[in-house]
């Protein structure tokens, strides 16, 4: 009888729900897998592309499967320099350039770095958006933890066998205006 709680109106959907229809997929790192937990994997940048919604270009990368012939593409959050037909590694013993990701213990300090992982395995999701990166403040080799410094000035630590992307998320500038 009474007024509609917008709140309610809005759960319900219809008008209020977000045209997601030409969005690309979920970008995340690939799967944390034995090849990267003890050296390194090498992936091909095959494509960069824009992703409807999402201020950040993807980048696709492709893969050789694990233990299958066959190849496996990942789409992950392209990277400030990154171009298509690069080759980027990821694992522990992966070098430190950009769009290669490794774990926060490999990672020197002073390092910028972004898509970090907030709980090993869980694939990014800190620093994506357009521009944003995260710096290594330091290494606590007795917590086995790494301290980070956030896009928002916030210091983190987080467990050092997070993984991180190396390099600023691309996209940036999105905001400026003349």
């Amino acid at each position: 009888m009474g007024k509609c709680i917008l709140a309610q109106r809005r759960g319900a959907g219809s008008i209020f729900t977000a045209h997601t229809h030409k969005r690309k997929g979920a970008a995340k790192l690939r799967p944390l897998d034995f090849g990267e937990r003890r050296g390194f994997v090498k992936g091909t940048i095959r494509e960069i592309v824009h992703d409807s919604g999402r201020g950040a270009p993807l980048a696709l990368v492709q893969f050789r499967h694990p233990y299958k012939f066959k190849r496996v593409q990942t789409r992950m959050i392209a990277v400030e320099g990154m171009q298509t037909g690069q080759f980027v590694y990821c694992g522990k013993r992966a070098e430190l350039a950009i769009g290669n990701c490794l774990p926060l213990k490999m990672v020197p300090e002073g390092s910028i770095v972004c898509n970090v992982e907030l709980k090993t395995g869980d694939r990014g999701s800190l620093a994506r958006a357009s521009g944003e990166y995260c710096i290594v403040i330091s290494q606590l080799p007795d917590q086995e933890k790494t301290r980070i410094k956030l896009p928002s000035g916030e210091k983190k630590s987080i467990s050092w066998n997070c993984r991180a992307v190396v390099g600023i998320v691309a996209g940036g500038g999105r905001t400026e205006k003349p």
